[in-house]
């Protein structure tokens, strides 16, 4: 039974999980469900979820990907968890900006400074 290859890279550390994207452009339809399914997985094992997921390698995000992390977000919040977003690249940032979605994601300009924002 082969099973799909990951679009992710997962790393847990004590109690944070850190997660950054393979693809650069994230924009399919199914690519954009296997990540949420792929999140949500990491989210259900935990109990109380505090994850990072950065987007250094991601150059292009569809509005799609933008309604996965907000999913993303209000699962993890119903567990009491947390969620940070870093390395955004500029334009994309523009993007949460324009949507007000900067207002609602707390958004660090690199990994190391969200990482801090747990404790």
């Amino acid at each position: 039974m082969a099973s799909k290859e990951s679009r992710l890279t997962i790393t847990p550390s004590n109690e944070i999980t850190r997660i950054e994207f393979l693809d650069r452009n994230i924009l399919e339809e199914a690519s954009i469900q296997q990540i949420g399914d792929e999140i949500g997985q990491v989210i259900d094992q935990a109990t109380t979820p505090k994850i990072l997921i950065s987007f250094a390698n991601v150059e292009h995000l569809s509005s799609a990907a933008l309604g996965t992390l907000i999913t993303v977000n209000n699962k993890i919040r119903a567990k009491g968890g947390q969620l940070r977003l870093s390395n955004i690249d500029p334009q994309i940032y523009e993007v949460f900006v324009i949507t007000k979605l900067n207002k609602l994601f707390q958004i660090h300009e690199n990994a190391d400074q969200a990482m801090q924002s747990f404790r």
